[in-house]
């Protein structure tokens, strides 16, 4: 009855080398999914643990042999002829295997031919790809963002003619939110909506920076389209959403031959260049209304969270990538001597990895990724929640919980990522400045990270402005109660530290946003402290995830397990974090509660002084 992905073996048409390498973190996920989270208890009966067991194994597979020897040659770019774009070698063939082994559909209802598997059981695989191939898992990621929206918010007529293909792969999906004067800033959208007489709408305009917008994976793109109505009112409560496919879809299922809407041209970019970034033309093409008129910006809501958890699994890739090969490096590179005496006196020098400063860095890096994927795990879990628990108060609050930690997700984490990639540079030493090496193709890559879907200064005032102070703190209040009775709930002295670090960052969290509250008078207090505060809830966050992950680290210790070294490992990494990660908050708590004055006296002309 269910089908069980697996991954298509055939001969590649193009065989590379590579100067990376990939292992997909299947004893982590383990740990996460049967100790912390206890995910089973969650999953339908379909998902059983044998099942759950092969689609990891099965996507690992995929990752490591398929997607991560195609990441490097990406670099090169996509060809765009004037009317088509060209995906870089091997990625159009790689995406036919995905949609064979049926990853499309791992989470989808299976009313429109999904497997209806959870989200939680969907971000491995997210996990996966994304990490071994970030910028060619964008096609299908954006799909999944259109399938959700499309579910959400479109007619039966709609969801019958469009989810079909987009939910098993034969067509992909992406959104049409930018414009050339309208960026972050979308109530000055100016491509228009004209209604025909069929019921359809003629939209005219002009997007930039459409992810995946135009490329050779599929016979036809559904784009998602913001556009304005004639009687629309002025700004972002004026904004309509529409489906407009690349090509229209005839009455017996099949394509016009003719493009409904064309790409003008693709971006030069920094990194993410297997991704097609296109200017995407319409000139009178058909669209259909999603919805209700002038909900557009609700309704884009459901594509851009589905984006903006995803743009957090792209930075937990970059830095599990950057770890995976620095580590490996600093245990071959030989270099001085270690502090405590020569542990190879045999040789020239000491792998690196025996200098403080080497092992820092990769401790870091480790704590990091490791702290990410518990966050982002548990995420998945909450949307599944809040989706399908039985009891409708559970659901609301795990939905609020889950928009409280969506901006840390994607702003905390991609920035984060950034000096992940950028310490697996340093690693490297000169060697990670060398394309050939891989290193510097991570840090480029992920930059992307924290621009798209909302920048980090509009995550950031998404947090402390609409998740925070709409509801006079009430959800923090309720997230901080959780952690302090998780904490409270500890019998294990040798855990009490951390919990008691732990309770103390949730007081100090409360205690800021209460004085940032009594602040909120003036106008510019919110945006300074934004930022910092942003950055301040993302390290208290991830200790709370270190103290989920330690407590069960030590529980499983007691037990004798057959694996001991695994526990250890993580019960010594969370004291990395909490020694040398958590502290960071304080300089964040300083800065965000600092006076505004010293950013708004200076006068525009006394910023700089050139002649």
């Amino acid at each position: 009855m269910y089908r069980v992905c697996k991954t298509i073996t055939r001969a590649r048409p193009l065989q590379l080398s590579r100067s990376t390498s990939y292992k997909a973190p299947i004893r982590d996920v383990k740990f996460l999914f049967d100790e912390v989270l206890d995910a089973q208890k969650g999953f339908p009966p379909h998902a059983t643990p044998d099942v759950v067991d092969m689609v990891v194994g099965e996507v690992a597979k995929f990752s490591e042999s398929v997607l991560h020897p195609i990441w490097k040659i990406g670099d090169a770019g996509c060809q765009f002829d004037g009317s088509d774009v060209t995906t870089p070698p091997g990625w159009k063939e790689a995406y036919q295997q995905y949609v064979e082994g049926g990853w499309p559909t791992v989470s989808a209802a299976e009313e429109f031919g999904g497997q209806g598997f959870p989200h939680l059981i969907d971000m491995v695989k997210a996990e996966f790809c994304a990490t071994a191939n970030w910028t060619w898992f964008m096609y299908p990621m954006l799909s999944h963002g259109a399938v959700e929206t499309i579910v959400a918010h479109a007619s039966p007529e709609m969801q019958a003619m469009f989810l079909p293909k987009l939910v098993s792969g034969e067509w992909t999906g992406t959104m049409d939110l930018t414009e050339g004067n309208a960026g972050s800033d979308l109530g000055q959208v100016k491509t228009k909506a004209i209604p025909t007489d069929d019921g359809r709408y003629r939209i005219t305009g002009s997007k930039i920076f459409i992810s995946c917008g135009e490329a050779d994976f599929s016979e036809n793109i559904i784009h998602l389209v913001l556009a304005k109505l004639p009687d629309a009112p002025a700004g972002t409560k004026g904004i309509s959403l529409f489906i407009v496919p690349k090509y229209l879809v005839n009455e017996d299922g099949s394509l016009e031959t003719t493009k409904n809407c064309v790409a003008g041209g693709i971006e030069h970019k920094m990194g993410i260049k297997g991704s097609a970034t296109a200017v995407m033309n319409f000139d009178g093409s058909i669209g259909y209304l999603v919805g209700k008129p002038h909900d557009g910006m609700r309704q884009m809501f459901s594509f851009m969270n589905t984006a903006r958890l995803h743009v957090g699994v792209q930075g937990l890739g970059a830095a599990e990538l950057a770890y995976q090969n620095a580590l490996p490096y600093a245990r071959e590179r030989l270099a001085g001597r270690s502090p405590g005496g020569p542990t190879n006196p045999d040789k020239p020098g000491d792998p690196i990895l025996a200098h403080p400063e080497v092992r820092r860095m990769l401790l870091t890096m480790k704590s990091f990724s490791e702290g990410a994927r518990c966050l982002v795990y548990y995420a998945a879990q909450l949307l599944d929640g809040s989706l399908h628990h039985p009891d409708e108060a559970t659901r609301q609050d795990m939905d609020q919980e889950l928009g409280l930690l969506t901006p840390i997700v994607k702003a905390f984490i991609s920035e984060l990522a950034n000096e992940m990639a950028s310490h697996g540079i340093q690693v490297y030493g000169g060697h990670g400045f060398i394309g050939e090496w891989g290193m510097e193709q991570i840090a480029r890559d992920v930059r992307i990270s924290t621009l798209y879907e909302g920048t980090t200064g509009i995550q950031s005032l998404d947090l402390l402005g609409r998740k925070v102070m709409m509801n006079r703190g009430a959800v923090l209040s309720a997230f901080c109660d959780k952690m302090v009775a998780f904490c409270d709930a500890q019998t294990d002295p040798e855990l009490r530290p951390h919990c008691e670090a732990v309770k103390a960052a949730a007081a100090d969290w409360l205690q800021v946003t209460k004085e940032i509250l009594l602040r909120a008078k003036d106008p510019s207090q919110l945006e300074s402290s934004a930022v910092d505060y942003l950055y301040f809830s993302g390290y208290v966050t991830f200790s709370y995830m270190w103290l989920l992950m330690e407590a069960k680290a030590r529980l499983r210790l007691a037990e004798k397990p057959t694996d001991p070294e695994f526990y250890e490992a993580k019960i010594k990494t969370s004291a990395f974090w909490f020694n040398r990660m958590l502290p960071r908050m304080q300089a964040h708590k300083i800065t965000m509660l600092a006076p505004t004055s010293d950013l708004t006296a200076m006068n525009d002309e006394e910023f700089a002084f050139l002649e």
